[in-house]
């Protein structure tokens, strides 16, 4: 797989069906290693590892309703009052990031009510804090690390 712009994290691997799978750590079981499957568990190692998100705060791949359509979103983190903190949208590395992205992540988030955005492709990465009064969003250098506040 492809080097992404993350820190180096050590993943455990196995083949099943002429498929190589990754553990997910965080839904418990071996998924298919897809490009944009390769990007997301970067993402979740790096909020546990880097900016020390409890596992337990965080949420891969569910589904949630938008406009009365099915959606899925790639990974969330709540805070532990049960508000959503965090939305990221993964893409694999080869999709650029846009403006669809992030009006993607900006639909979800109408229904999620998040203080922060990620969007990646595991090479660019884009933060944002929402400013929900002004219906906006502000671009940050990083997202803050876990904190209790």
């Amino acid at each position: 797989m492809q080097k992404l712009n993350f820190p180096e994290f050590s993943f455990r691997f196995k083949n099943s069906e002429n498929n190589l799978l990754v553990f997910d750590e965080i839904r418990k079981k071996f998924v298919i290693l897809t490009p944009e499957e390769w990007v997301r568990v970067h993402v979740v190692q790096y909020l546990i590892h880097v900016l020390n998100y409890p596992k337990s705060h965080i949420n891969v791949e569910k589904l949630i309703k938008i406009n009365g359509l099915n959606k899925r979103y790639d990974v969330v983190v709540f805070q532990p009052d049960g508000r959503i903190l965090l939305v990221v949208e993964c893409k694999q590395s080869q999709i650029p990031i846009t403006q669809n992205v992030f009006d993607q992540i900006a639909r979800y988030n109408l229904t999620l009510n998040a203080k922060y955005l990620m969007v990646t492709n595991g090479l660019n990465h884009y933060f944002c804090q929402m400013d929900l009064e002004n219906e906006k969003y502000l671009f940050l250098e990083e997202i803050p690390k876990y904190t209790l506040n």
